[in-house]
């Protein structure tokens, strides 16, 4: 069974077991967290899309450990003027695995919508009014 979650506005295919960097969590080293913002989940039967989102599924994980990106190198130069600009970035994680995939989507059968029908005139009525 796999998920695609929506964490820090950024979106992740998950699978029970998965180790995942995502972008740096306000949370402590070994506490749990719980991803609502679940868009699809498959369970190799079915698939579920979610209007944005799959209501009651969850996706739970435990934050393993913060840390930093390897650097990435940007440099910017225009050509025959002189200019150039060297900058290094290193973008800070969290590395997170995920415990488990809930898929407990309620689902509520929709009331049979009425239909007004339209009354049937006789030509004698047409003629009355």
């Amino acid at each position: 069974m796999f998920a695609i979650v929506n964490i820090s506005g950024k979106q992740y295919r998950v699978e029970k077991g998965d180790e995942i960097k995502v972008a740096l969590l306000e949370t402590e080293s070994g506490k749990k967290v719980k991803f609502e913002n679940v868009l699809l989940t498959d369970d190799g039967k079915k698939v579920t899309i979610g209007n944005p989102v799959v209501s009651g599924a969850t996706v739970s994980g435990t934050v393993i450990n913060h840390g930093r990106d390897r650097k990435v190198i940007v440099f910017k130069k225009k050509r025959r003027k002189g200019y150039r600009r060297k900058n290094g970035h290193r973008q800070d994680f969290s590395l997170i695995h995920i415990d488990s995939i809930s898929a407990s989507a309620s689902k509520k059968k929709a009331a049979p919508k009425k239909v007004a029908t339209k009354k049937k005139t006789t030509k004698a009525e047409k003629k009355e009014n």
